[in-house]
């Protein structure tokens, strides 16, 4: 991954899309991502299954024979696609050939694809059944790239990650192209890091600084508001001299807190951090907790939540926005009597009428489970990839495809 100059998202809106390739009669490789949750052996959620439709009905309605890949789990001997076939049928209402081949690309695999007409559809085992995968092995990657005449890429959500089936792959064939899914995640994204309508204030919690340094670093360059909430705010209010009690603390990132919050001021970016906490002796959801002002946090207390006063500060800067991004939640959200602050940061998106970008993870699921999802402009469906891209770096599978003028 490397850094993207000013006008570098411009360019990566430039690449090759489905409506630039010719597919009629051709084999197409797409790589999904259909690494979905199970519960009692069911999948849980479907919508990394419901998001891969458009790309996929588009290439079936253009006369294309389709070969789907992904990866699901860290590749262990249960990790099968096969639900997934079974699912993708009661969606598409076709046929959807499931490739059950232990080696991804073995003789059954290759039979099959030997054997398809225009507008089948083939849906490969786990790539990460192949021990190439993840090493991005090149052998591997012809392997995958012999199936087929072309690759859509369209899983954002492994755009960070250059393995076999998202970068390898590109090599050995001469079309490529990203998919509808990955289109959308360009055009939000990328438009909003390279021309956001204005005001733009970005939202950073979660637990670690560490997660995000170069996410702050980059932020800082582009937004006029920047607000730090969840575990990861402490280490700031430590920064600015106050005691945090037993609440998550980088020690070793003190001093680039320090230095993001002198960077602020010099570019004249607002940064906003909580000015009440909502404390408790533990992380438990039954636990007693109060609200104190951030200063006043008790030694042995651990900050759990953004208190009052913070969510009315934050609101205040969240109304005048015209594009926001949000990453990561606000406390403990996964505790029911600690997720307060999320709650309202999420339910102020959806009112405020600005350009709104959820940026995948526990964000992400914070809006569709308070029932927000469609009130929000975007909600990226790959965390860690959306992390990476607003670190404002290119992510590999990203930088393998064909630009439109190539």
């Amino acid at each position: 991954m490397y850094p993207l100059q000013k006008g570098g998202f411009i360019k990566l809106l430039n690449k090759k899309t489905l409506k630039d390739i010719k597919v009629s009669g051709k084999k197409v490789l797409v790589r999904c991502d259909f690494n979905v949750p199970f519960k009692d052996g069911a999948i849980s959620d479907q919508n990394r299954i419901i998001s891969a439709l458009p790309t996929i009905k588009h290439l079936l309605a253009s006369g294309a024979k389709v070969i789907l890949c992904s990866h699901l789990g860290k590749g262990a001997k249960g990790d099968t696609l096969a639900p997934v076939a079974v699912a993708l049928e009661a969606h598409l209402g076709k046929k959807v050939t499931f490739a059950d081949d232990g080696e991804v690309v073995g003789q059954k695999t290759k039979d099959l694809v030997a054997n398809m007409g225009d507008g089948d559809i083939i849906l490969l085992q786990n790539t990460r059944f192949s021990g190439g995968e993840t090493t991005n092995c090149a052998i591997f990657s012809k392997e995958l790239a012999s199936l087929s005449d072309c690759f859509v890429f369209d899983a954002f959500g492994t755009a960070h990650r250059a393995h076999a089936s998202t970068v390898g792959v590109t090599e050995f064939l001469k079309e490529s192209a990203v998919g509808f899914l990955v289109e959308k995640e360009l055009k939000f994204l990328g438009e909003a890091i390279d021309n956001p309508q204005r005001p733009f204030v970005a939202i950073l919690g979660g637990a670690k600084v560490s997660d995000k340094i170069n996410v702050i670093a980059n932020l800082l360059d582009k937004v006029d508001t920047l607000i730090i909430g969840g575990g990861m705010a402490y280490t700031f209010i430590k920064a600015m001299g106050h005691e945090i009690g037993a609440s998550l603390l980088e020690e070793d990132k003190i001093e680039y807190a320090k230095k993001m919050l002198a960077e602020a001021k010099e570019k004249n970016v607002s940064l906003l951090l909580p000015i009440d906490t909502i404390i408790a002796k533990e992380f438990k959801n039954d636990a007693e907790a109060f609200s104190v002002d951030i200063e006043n946090i008790k030694e042995g207390y651990i900050g759990v939540d953004i208190g009052a006063k913070t969510i009315a500060h934050f609101e205040a800067a969240l109304r005048g926005a015209k594009t926001v991004i949000w990453n990561g939640p606000m406390g403990v959200f996964e505790m029911e009597n600690f997720a307060k602050g999320t709650k309202h940061i999420a339910k102020t998106l959806s009112e405020i009428g600005a350009v709104t970008i959820i940026g995948g993870g526990d964000s992400a699921a914070a809006v569709n489970i308070l029932g927000y999802g469609d009130k929000m402009s975007h909600i990226s469906t790959g965390g860690g990839a959306s992390l990476k891209f607003l670190e404002g770096v290119m992510l590999p599978a990203l930088g393998a495809i064909a630009q439109k003028d190539e």
